[in-house]
């Protein structure tokens, strides 16, 4: 009987951490490629793939996947780490180390509202260069700042289990869209001429702008489909709101329930539109929790309208932009692709109750 050639490869499973820590690595967009290279081999090996396929998907080689595949079988999540490697000894203890994490994060200079890498080098005695990479590899960066908003929905819970189940399980012959209105869209114009790009030259235009008035978009999100219904106003009312949804309706084929997804806004809630849901069975209001705009999809291509055509637009009147804005919707709508929800309602409580229990942590000991 034939035998078979080559060292045989050993098996590779991954625990529910692990798969969970590899996966998150992958997605980061801050760490060393060589990490996440690391990461992407195991996460295939452990899908049964040979090395030698993995280092052809990769663009690695084939004993460069062994390596860290026997790496991490020997060592699990430690063993993807690099090796102490032969060098000058360090010169910078432990405790001057912790020096400097314990200051960065639980004081404040006194003349400053953060710390930078020179204030901080005065403060502990060492060289900004140490200062920099001693925050390199411990992940703090003092000079950014982000902000949050923790939803007060009593109804929180209820509402994301519903609009998530609607997403990623909505029921048989229903349409279901994403509603919601980008108000008051500036049409700007430079106070002279944008200089276009040249080569080792970036496109330059005035800090200044001149206004020439506003409009309103209201959109609807196909989530199926990803096809786009949008109409824009010059004002943003009630009135507005209804005269889109009676659009929508007129769009909508015979025999499909529709069911919106939309915000708290008061336009939304008027006697008026209250009036005409209420004569349309087939039609359903899911309202999104209160602060929690991010799970209504609408506001994902809203972003790519700013980012694609309106935050470097010139425009010379309001008529000139609705006109680029219905040509946007236009091309998006020959080509159109849905936005893939990826999150489960569990995982996304589960992501809000670890924050909750981080801000309150922090909240107690500041008292």
């Amino acid at each position: 009987m034939a035998r078979g050639r080559g060292r045989p490869v050993a098996t590779l499973v991954l625990s529910a951490e692990e798969q969970s820590f590899l996966e998150s690595q992958v997605r980061r967009h801050r760490i060393a490629r060589s990490m996440s290279d690391r990461c992407r081999m195991i996460l295939r090996c452990a899908e049964g793939l040979p090395n030698k396929a993995v280092a052809a998907e990769l663009g690695v080689h084939e004993h460069t996947v062994g390596k860290w595949r026997r790496r991490f079988l020997k060592g699990r999540l430690d063993g993807l780490s690099d090796e102490p490697r032969s060098g000058r000894p360090r010169t910078i203890e432990d405790d001057r180390v912790a020096q400097v994490i314990e200051r960065t994060l639980n004081a404040a200079p006194v003349d400053t509202t953060h710390w930078s890498l020179r204030s901080m080098a005065r403060e502990v005695g060492l060289s900004h260069t140490t200062v920099r990479r001693i925050w390199t590899a411990f992940g703090l960066q003092p000079h950014r700042s982000e902000t949050f908003k923790l939803s007060a929905d009593p109804l929180f819970v209820d509402k994301v289990r519903d609009i998530v189940g609607l997403y990623l399980s909505p029921p048989d012959r229903v349409l279901v869209l994403c509603v919601d209105e980008k108000s008051q869209i500036q049409s700007l114009d430079r106070t002279q001429p944008v200089l276009p790009m040249l080569p080792g030259r970036p496109e330059r235009r005035t800090h200044d702008d001149r206004r020439n008035g506003t409009t309103s978009l209201f959109d609807a999100l196909d989530v199926a489909t990803g096809f786009v219904i949008g109409t824009c106003y010059r004002r943003h009312r009630a009135k507005e709101f209804l005269a889109f949804l009676k659009e929508i309706d007129g769009r909508v084929p015979e025999g499909l329930d529709v069911h919106i997804v939309v915000d708290n806004d008061a336009t939304h809630k008027t006697a008026a539109v209250k009036a005409w849901l209420a004569r349309r069975a087939h039609w359903r209001v899911h309202f999104t929790p209160t602060s929690a705009s991010w799970i209504n999809q609408v506001e994902r291509w809203f972003a790519e309208l700013t980012r694609k055509q309106l935050q470097r637009g010139v425009h010379t009147s309001t008529r000139q932009l609705e006109a680029d804005i219905r040509a946007f919707i236009e091309q998006h709508n020959e080509h159109p692709k849905p936005f893939k929800w990826t999150k489960s309602a569990d995982d996304i409580l589960a992501t809000v109750k670890r924050f909750c229990h981080r801000v309150n942590q922090n909240l107690c000991h500041e008292l």
